[in-house]
């Protein structure tokens, strides 16, 4: 048995494990955690200094405020994008793999595309995709003042279509609804229409409702990529 110490010597408290550094990039990872689990409001500046231990005061060194962080979160999950090696010569196929791609990395972080919308992505990931796009563009042909557009039509399309599929499809009524019965209420109203007002809308109804979000994100990807190489050929 142990002889104990005097009354009188203070008892040593257990050192707590060191904290990890804070830097812009720990801030990053823990506001990407926080919308991968609970959605893009839940990352306020004060649930990610909770999630680092810390205050929020002591993340205004590393980032100005919340929209730069988000800011900084997309460029992060920009970073995700797998670039292919870019073949001017197949340059309608490189452009989809990469769309496809974009949406990919967005879908996987929950709202995050949401981001993206009514801003310019300016991180350096995000410069790495574009220097990428307008290279391909360049090199297969395309007008410099179409190259310099397309970004935004893509960032557009991409960013909205990925956005809206965080949201899911909302009911008519506002309740929770499995996809196909909000799709099969819809649908029952409109085969209920007058069909001497609506002819063509009760001609199209089944076609109306084919098609998954893979197929319609695939039918507009098309539909651009065809626009563009016309441009590409009336120039030639």
């Amino acid at each position: 048995m142990g002889i104990p110490d005097p009354p009188w010597v203070s008892a040593q408290k257990p050192k707590a494990p060191p904290r990890t550094p804070l830097t812009r990039d720990a801030i990053v990872d823990a506001a990407l955690r926080i919308v991968d689990s609970e959605g893009l409001d839940a990352a306020s500046m004060r649930r990610v200094a909770a999630e680092l231990g810390t205050v929020p005061s002591a993340l205004y060194s590393h980032v100005r405020n919340k929209h730069e962080l988000l800011q900084f979160a997309l460029d992060r999950v920009i970073g995700e994008i797998e670039l292919p090696e870019a073949h001017p010569e197949n340059w309608q196929e490189d452009v989809k793999i990469v769309a496809r791609e974009m949406r990919r990395v967005l879908t996987n972080h929950r709202d995050i595309a949401r981001v993206s919308l009514g801003s310019i992505p300016a991180g350096g990931n995000a410069l790495r995709v574009v220097e990428w796009m307008h290279a391909l563009l360049r090199e297969a042909g395309l007008p410099d003042r179409t190259v310099a557009m397309v970004g935004d039509l893509f960032g557009l399309y991409i960013g909205a279509y990925a956005y809206e599929e965080s949201l899911g499809l909302a009911s008519p009524t506002g309740e929770d609804m499995p996809p196909e019965q909000v799709l099969g209420m819809l649908r029952d109203y409109w085969s209920s229409l007058p069909p001497t007002l609506f002819p063509h809308t009760i001609a199209l109804l089944d076609v109306l409702f084919e098609g998954g979000p893979d197929e319609r994100f695939e039918f507009g990807l098309d539909i651009i990529v065809r626009g563009l190489a016309a441009t590409a050929a009336s120039t030639d």
